[in-house]
């Protein structure tokens, strides 16, 4: 039985070496806030994976959907590299997440499950981020265990503004009428694929969200965001948890400390 035992034990050491690393084809290396970090492509798009000094068990990740390089040290992803997680980020760029950027999330997906990731992501999503990671949500919500919305755009009405819905922004409206390939205004604005109106799926799979607002948000207005996110996913019988900071606006994203967030993540997307 020894020499049977032994080998079993070898092959478990093997086994244990190859979930160290990740690595992916044609990969170059780097650091981004002095962890490890893998870039290469994906789809055509730039994409990279961040490794932890020492991962979780499961392989457990957030990805921050948009704007990686903002505010980073106040939106939780340092601290969760720190912690054992992996982060991860595809460049799809300004494009609200529309059919053709979810497609690339799809393939970016796929491919760190077959690396092994674990099959459940963090989604981390700032400002219009929220709207690409609440997209990709609605479509896989088996593939996601948690989303931390940082003043999260959740309907693409705020873009258009106007009708209580804000300023609005010409320039990124044009976006999101070229991208989601709307014919007219008003077929954009009978769009029913929002964050707002796709919560369903996400409660009876169990994703939990955590929103950080700023109360004095007029660029994404939390009455036409946040505070509709919340009241419709606790009436689907969601959990969500939304950290309202009294007299801020639209930036700083975060939190001066990030505890709560990365605590809230960890308690839902560290299982292996």
């Amino acid at each position: 039985m020894k020499p049977i035992l032994t080998f079993l034990a070898f092959i478990a050491l093997l086994g244990s070496h190859a979930r160290a690393g990740v690595s992916f084809p044609g990969e170059t290396i780097d650091e981004w806030h002095g962890f490890k970090r893998h870039n290469f492509m994906v789809d055509g798009y730039a994409a990279w994976v961040v490794e932890p000094m020492k991962a979780l068990p499961g392989l457990p990740w957030s990805w921050c959907m948009e704007f990686p390089d903002a505010f980073t040290d106040r939106c939780a992803a340092p601290q969760l590299l720190a912690a054992g997680f992996h982060h991860v980020h595809i460049v799809v760029g300004n494009t609200f997440g529309s059919p053709e950027a979810v497609r690339h999330f799809n393939a970016f997906y796929d491919l760190l499950i077959a690396h092994g990731l674990a099959k459940k992501a963090a989604l981390i999503g700032l400002s219009r981020g929220g709207l690409y990671a609440y997209r990709f949500a609605s479509e896989r919500p088996e593939g996601v265990a948690v989303i931390y919305g940082d003043a999260p755009l959740c309907d693409i009405r705020i873009v258009r503004g106007g009708d209580g819905f804000g300023k609005g922004n010409p320039g990124d409206w044009a976006n999101i009428m070229k991208g989601y390939g709307f014919k007219s205004d008003a077929e954009a604005l009978a769009y029913r694929g929002n964050p707002v109106d796709t919560l369903a799926p996400l409660a009876k799979a169990k994703v939990a969200i955590i929103h950080v607002i700023g109360d004095a948000d007029d660029l994404v207005l939390p009455a036409k965001n946040s505070n509709v996110i919340e009241q419709r996913y606790r009436q689907f019988g969601g959990e969500i948890q939304v950290i309202h900071k009294p007299g801020v606006g639209h930036h700083p994203h975060g939190l001066d400390d990030p505890k709560p967030v990365v605590d809230f993540i960890l308690k839902h997307a560290s299982r292996p």
